[in-house]
């Protein structure tokens, strides 16, 4: 049996939902986006360039002569700062607020686009001071603070690409990402918020630094006044240098192809992969999709993307493509639940937030802490809601789009990855009609589907791989310094087109279904079978607030399924609980998919960004070490998950 054949499609899903007539008749883009994409791809690319300023228009569309290194727009040149900052003010948009900041302690900024502009110049100036110059590379350990957004957008200025490192992760994490840029300069905090008190993140730095001699200076940003270590000639505090430099300094266009940025993303060597992302085709494609995906009107929405400006979605859809469209946004320091749970509902009240992006995992514990406490705001001003991050599953999706959306509100399922740089598979909100837990079709001027393992499209109802069959305007350029890499992690599996990693299905109508990475897929006895299909599964179950699922290797069946759940507040835990999970799932899924052991515990192992690392858990089931875990946000847990496991039950 294939390794696909079998992928199987578990979960039947008849709900939908039409979009809503009134937000439809005004959509930023109809149905007609599709078919217009469809006669002339290429062309449809080069018209949504005209969404941006150009110093010179590109004549050219894509180069793929030497594929899979795309380069698109090639012979245009801009700027991306300009874009985000500049054209607004001299449209007459200065007054228009860019960011309003809520501070974790409750401190708030209100900085418009004219003081944003200038606060970029200031910045762009003083990085000159420093000798950073274009090309240059300059690592960020920030918190969710506006000098965030005004470091990258100074870099983006200047041309010297940025490399965002998480600020909760570890100084030797930091300092292998500083070495493989070879970056000059390091842009970071005192500290910032976290729960409610200050967290350092200077010392983490101090450290990385130790094994990084060829960093020149560290400009430093005062943000809780905490007493922060310096080394007196290197050091640069920020509101210092800033302060003396002129707001004035005129963007130089760069060509579309010049390096923006750098990301690193986990490998499976174990060594980080920095992934490249250039100009002109990235922040198209970044604003186009902001502008369809959200149906973002500038002159009402305030839009709040939640993610942190360390990931991929922070790039892309607080900083480049929101400000590249002009949006008013909200940029939020500290945690959903810091003073209380009711925070974010809090902010949308505050701020009458209209458009929400958040992840499926701030979703979920969103419904274990219960109806009540967003009960109690007024979320009639959301429009939109949008999900990323990882699949969800129709049980949270309901719930997101019925107690938080007024059941009012179209939800936008969004597929993508650091990778991809931008929005590549996700409903339209004025165009599709919705269903819980799918991503649904590529976007207007995307080529995706799911193959088997021989690369054919498999027929509707089938699983097995998720591929980019075209290339794309925001696509990587390469892995950091290692071309051979870069084929040999995304188009060597399936020559020609893109691999994602990713499990997927498509259903009866031929919408796609993302089942997670490959290595969630478990195989059963011959079957494989989905992690997040179980995940759902289980979740659908009144008595479980969240789960996880691994396969943990078993003589007999190859792999065997084991839950982690968390259970409602009502919920009592039991031998006769865990049986009727047991017995749930294979109701749902059929009894391929029952799980062999079920364990409640009350937290999953997740890193800072919400995702929860799986690979612990399957060493607690398999009862090994553990593993590394120094990018848990809580690295309690697996300790209370370890002593649960003598109590697992529902073994045959």
């Amino acid at each position: 049996m294939s390794s696909t054949e079998s992928l199987a499609n578990l979960l039947k899903e008849e709900r939908r939902f039409a979009p809503d007539a009134r937000l439809a008749a005004a959509a930023n883009v109809t149905d007609a986006a599709y078919t217009e994409a469809g006669q002339d791809r290429l062309a449809f690319w080069a018209k949504q360039t005209a969404r941006l300023s150009w110093a010179r228009r590109p004549t050219e569309i894509l180069d793929w002569t030497n594929p899979p290194f795309a380069r698109w727009f090639a012979d245009g040149q801009l700027n991306a700062a300009y874009n985000c900052v500049d054209r607004h003010v001299e449209a007459g948009l200065g007054g228009r607020v860019a960011i309003h900041f809520e501070g974790e302690p409750g401190d708030t900024r209100a900085v418009t686009y004219a003081e944003l502009k200038d606060e970029v110049c200031r910045a762009a100036n003083a990085l000159l001071e420093l000798g950073v110059r274009k090309g240059d590379r300059v690592a960020l350990y920030l918190p969710m603070i506006p000098e965030a957004v005004v470091a990258m957008l100074a870099c983006a200025r200047i041309g010297a690409p940025h490399s965002v490192v998480f600020g909760g992760f570890s100084a030797d994490a930091v300092a292998s990402r500083i070495q493989d840029a070879d970056a000059r300069l390091v842009i970071t905090a005192d500290g910032g918020y976290r729960r409610a008190r200050p967290s350092a993140l200077k010392p983490a730095i101090d450290q990385a630094l130790a094994a990084c001699p060829q960093v020149e200076k560290v400009l430093v940003v005062r943000r809780t006044g905490q007493d922060t270590p310096w080394t007196e000639g290197r050091d640069v505090w920020w509101h210092e240098i800033t302060a003396r430099q002129s707001a004035a300094h005129t963007p130089e266009a760069h060509d579309a192809e010049h390096p923006l940025f750098i990301l690193y993303t986990s490998g499976t060597t174990g060594k980080p992969k920095g992934i490249l992302h250039t100009t002109g085709g990235y922040l198209t494609q970044t604003a186009y999709t902001h502008h369809a995906v959200f149906d973002l009107k500038p002159e009402s929405d305030v839009y709040w993307c939640t993610a942190d400006i360390g990931w991929v979605t922070g790039h892309s859809y607080i900083v480049y493509g929101p400000l590249a469209n002009g949006a008013t946004q909200v940029l939020y320091e500290g945690t959903p639940d810091t003073p209380h749970q009711g925070r974010f509902w809090e902010i949308v009240e505050k701020y009458g937030v209209t458009i929400l992006y958040t992840a499926p995992t701030a979703i979920r514990t969103f419904m274990k802490w219960g109806d009540a406490i967003p009960a109690k705001f007024d979320l009639t001003s959301l429009r939109v809601l949008g999900s990323v991050g990882e699949p969800i599953n129709p049980e949270a999706w309901i719930w997101y789009r019925h107690v938080i959306g007024g059941d009012r509100c179209p939800v936008v399922d969004t597929w993508w990855q650091t990778e991809t740089g931008a929005i590549m598979i996700s409903p339209l909100p004025g165009v599709t009609a919705t269903k819980p837990g799918s991503a649904q079709i590529p976007l207007p001027g995307i080529g995706a589907t799911v193959a088997d393992d021989e690369g054919q499209e498999v027929p509707n109802g089938s699983g097995g791989y998720l591929v980019l069959t075209e290339p794309w305007p925001s696509m990587l350029r390469t892995v950091w310094g290692d071309d051979q890499r870069y084929l040999d992690t995304y188009w060597s599996r399936f020559p020609g087109r893109y691999f994602a990693s990713d499990g997927a299905k498509k259903d009866d109508d031929g919408d796609i279904w993302l089942l997670g990475r490959v290595d969630d897929v478990m195989l059963v006895s011959g079957h494989n079978i989905s992690t997040t299909e179980v995940e759902s599964a289980l979740v659908s179950h009144p008595s479980v607030a969240e789960a996880a699922v691994v396969g943990a290797a078993d003589a007999t069946t190859g792999q065997a399924i084991v839950a982690f759940v968390i259970l409602r507040g009502h919920a009592d835990d039991s031998d006769a609980l865990a049986a009727e999970l047991r017995d749930h799932v294979a109701r749902v899924l059929g009894p391929i998919a029952k799980p062999k052991r079920i364990l409640t515990v009350a937290e999953l192992p997740k890193t800072r960004s919400g995702k929860i690392m799986r690979r612990l858990l399957r060493d607690v089931a398999e009862n090994r070490a553990v593993g590394d875990t120094t990018t848990l946000a809580d690295t309690t847990v697996m300790d209370l998950i370890q002593a649960r496991l003598p109590s697992a039950s529902g073994e045959d």
